[in-house]
């Protein structure tokens, strides 16, 4: 067997995503979740649920963030890590706050949070955080003692999460026809987001220009680029690209859009496009309609051969990833030196977010950062 990893002062993980229907009766409901506070009369969820009807009502996070736990599981029992392990989402069951109630009457008081989303900004971090501030709120309401809860830094970076990446791109481009092979352009994609968050994202020092969420993004397709190159001996032209927009029309977001990007791709004669998701942790509804569906069938439209490569999904090193940062999280809470593993030109991420980090446009308690009502 091999020796207990200390992970002291922390009792127990909490993994916390963003939920998904999972039929369709749940679609609507889900979506009115997700919405909620804007206004959005249920006739137009029912239309922009249109993507959700597609694969049977059913989102395929949670059987992804189910395969997830499984991977780290097995991974913390391999290694000797005795850390339980929970689920809670923002949008859907399990919910958050049952999820945390569960915990805290299971008799857990520091609970590290891993969130299912890489990098800096609003909607990845902050606004888990203000999630989390409300769910101790309605367990301090209830009165049940109230754990101490940090959440795990921005993983972007880490070899872990990096490395299955690469591996994709690999797979994607050995699959391509030998005689456009070389000629493939690669086209990193993200969420896209209001260009005021964006410049927003990350510690007030980075804010301005696409702050720390365009920063973060554009090192790690640059890793994933070098490493390609190194492999393979071919330098492939790439580019960060945006999907997956649900804002106003009459509001700036981050640009070009994938589909946009294959026409001027194409346009300009490059034979064949690997979209690589890397601001995605698993093959979620915006990898599997938005790729996969919408922007394939324009590849289709123009006669552009276009691969997707994979997200980390449940890959063994990610579920190793977070095992070492559990690990040096702890080491870190106990007061110890500790060396951060992380890729490329930005270094290791904060642990605790600082004041102004990623702020929303009206002010919310936010837990586990240097702000929360709940140190």
């Amino acid at each position: 067997m091999p020796d207990a990893l200390d992970v002291t002062p922390y009792d127990a993980l909490l993994l916390l995503s963003f939920g998904g229907p999972e039929g369709p009766d749940d679609v609507v409901p889900f979506l009115e979740n997700v919405t909620r506070g804007r206004g959005i009369p249920t006739e137009r969820l029912k239309e922009v649920g249109q993507h959700y009807f597609l694969f049977g009502g059913v989102s395929p996070i949670n059987a992804q963030n189910r395969a997830l736990l499984d991977a780290l599981r097995k991974d913390f029992a391999d290694h000797g890590l005795d850390l339980p392990v929970y689920w809670g989402n923002r949008n859907w069951a399990p919910y958050l706050t049952d999820t945390l109630r569960e915990m805290v009457r299971d008799g857990h008081r520091r609970i590290l949070v891993l969130a299912t989303s890489a990098y800096a900004s609003y909607s990845g971090c902050r606004q888990y955080r203000e999630n989390l501030a409300d769910a101790l709120a309605a367990l301090e309401a209830e009165g049940l003692e109230l754990p101490r809860i940090d959440k795990l830094r921005h993983y972007f970076n880490h070899p872990g999460f990096v490395e299955p990446m690469i591996d994709g791109v690999l797979a994607s481009l050995a699959d391509l026809p030998a005689d456009v092979r070389d000629g493939a352009h690669i086209a990193f994609t993200t969420h896209s987001i209001p260009t005021s968050a964006a410049d927003t994202s990350g510690p007030v020092e980075e804010h301005g220009d696409g702050g720390a969420y365009v920063r973060q993004h554009l090192d790690v397709a640059r890793l994933i680029a070098d490493a390609v190159r190194e492999r393979t001996g071919v330098d492939h032209p790439w580019q960060l690209v945006y999907q997956s927009r649900s804002g106003a029309p009459h509001i700036p977001w981050l640009e070009p859009d994938i589909c946009d990007h294959l026409q001027e791709r194409h346009a300009a004669g490059v034979p064949a496009v690997v979209m690589a998701p890397i601001g995605f942790v698993s093959d979620h509804m915006e990898v599997l309609y938005d790729l996969d569906t919408e922007a394939k069938a324009k590849a289709e439209e123009l006669g552009l051969p276009v691969r997707r490569s994979a997200t980390v999904g449940d890959d063994p090193r990610f579920a190793a990833a977070i095992r070492d940062l559990i690990v040096e999280r702890a080491a870190v809470e106990r007061g110890q030196q500790v060396t951060p593993c992380a890729l490329g030109a930005l270094g290791a991420s904060h642990n605790v977010c600082p004041v102004g980090c990623c702020p929303a446009r009206a002010p919310r308690p936010a837990a586990a950062g240097a702000d929360s009502p709940y140190a």
